[in-house]
């Protein structure tokens, strides 16, 4: 009895946070009254739902600050890239300009005027860049935070938004003292200096401010996973799922995120899969949808970095040759993904001595049990579960090559 509770328990801790308590009552009501076919459209609207979710972080500061070069580097670019924000010492943003992440386009990131420019007073700033537009906000620094800048974030607040404060340039400061002194300190003068931010912010009005210090060209220095561990943490279920999907892979943590993620997406696909328009694969046994398959497999290259445009800016990114990076994929998970090469690597092959129920309780909880009969999602999420998995472990292999780590 106690281990039927535990079950049940750990099943339900793992339920895919994108789906409510209510929708998911009315997955198992729909299917109990109609089957899959009934609840197919269900899926398709919850799919729909979660592409066309927008997130949107806004970056403000004063002119000059780096705002650009931060955009930039949260989307995995550097300033040649195409898609790449306009970096410059003046003011290059006269408006507020929308970037998109180059393989999730609803994920935007927002390059706002500066506080400090003429065009725009601290005054009229939040209405002129359409305030409720954005989840939340980056004000970045260069140097102090100014009057300005803490204006700003007590208005974000009082208006129920976040606004997380980031002194950028840190590479700059501490090069310079490293040239001056004959004996350095790198933590504690990091520390002298979040702790001149902290006070300013405090005087002027902002009670314990979290100060994070990042260099735009050092994303795995200083605090930049701070950062974004931060905003991962303060995000709601489903826009968190687009930010981690959305993050450069720079560490084999990232990839286990996404991989994480990805695994709770798998069912989905297969439940899609699993009636309506099956197409047999040759060399199966049993049969799924072509396309929803293929879809699913470019999706995880993509998110997973494997995609030969994602290679290409890592290798921008890096210095590295861009076939130094693609040695380290297994050469048929690179380019397109066709029927022929499913059969050929043998995904899902062993299918048949899988159990429903271990699928069930496996990746799928609760929702699993009600679809895990079906051998078209059995084939689909096996096949899928494969490949994730051999895609996760060549995108290990691609950022050890790319960032040296052993």
């Amino acid at each position: 009895m106690g281990g039927s509770s535990s079950s049940q328990q750990a099943a339900q801790s793992e339920t895919p946070t994108f789906f409510t308590q209510e929708e998911i009552s009315k997955l198992k009501s729909e299917f109990e009254t109609g089957g899959v076919e009934k609840v197919q459209p269900l899926i398709q609207n919850k799919i729909k739902e979660l592409n066309n979710t927008e997130l949107n972080i806004a970056m403000t500061g004063d002119t000059g600050a780096g705002k650009s070069t931060l955009i930039n580097a949260m989307r995995g670019l550097c300033s040649k890239d195409e898609g790449a924000a306009a970096v410059g010492t003046t003011e290059t943003t006269m408006e507020p300009t929308g970037y998109p992440h180059p393989n999730l386009p609803n994920v935007r990131y927002w390059d706002l005027p500066g506080t400090g420019s003429t065009r725009f007073t601290a005054g009229s700033y939040l209405r002129k860049i359409q305030f409720q537009k954005y989840d939340f906000f980056i004000i970045v620094s260069a140097c102090r935070f100014r009057e300005n800048d803490a204006y700003l974030a007590k208005e974000i607040k009082r208006l129920g938004k976040r606004c997380y404060f980031v002194r950028s340039k840190i590479d700059v400061d501490l090069n310079s003292m490293r040239r001056e002194r004959k004996e350095f300190d790198e933590v504690a003068e990091m520390e002298i200096i979040r702790s001149d931010c902290v006070s300013g912010l405090g005087k002027a009005g902002i009670p314990n401010p979290t100060v994070f210090l990042i260099s735009s060209f050092d994303p795995d220095r200083y605090d930049f996973n701070r950062l974004k561990e931060a905003l991962e943490d303060d995000l709601t279920n489903v826009k968190k799922m687009a930010f981690i999907l959305a993050l450069p892979i720079e560490s084999v943590e990232i990839v286990r995120k996404k991989n994480e993620i990805l695994k709770k997406n798998i069912w989905i696909w297969a439940t899609l899969s699993g009636g309506v328009g099956a197409i047999p694969i040759p060399g199966f046994s049993l049969a799924c949808d072509i396309g929803i398959l293929i879809g699913a497999i470019i999706h995880f290259q993509k998110c997973l970095g494997l995609d030969d445009a994602s290679l290409h800016r890592l290798a921008n990114r890096t210095g590295k040759p861009v076939e130094e990076l693609k040695a380290a994929v297994k050469p048929h998970l690179l380019g397109e993904i066709t029927p022929d090469i499913i059969v050929r690597i043998g995904w899902g092959t062993a299918v048949v001595t899988v159990s429903a129920l271990e699928l069930a309780l496996d990746v799928v909880p609760v929702i699993g049990s009600i679809f895990g009969a079906g051998s078209s999602f059995l084939m689909t999420f096996k096949i899928l579960r494969d490949a994730l998995k051999d895609l996760t472990e060549n995108a290990e292999r691609v950022v050890r090559a790319a960032f040296e780590i052993n």
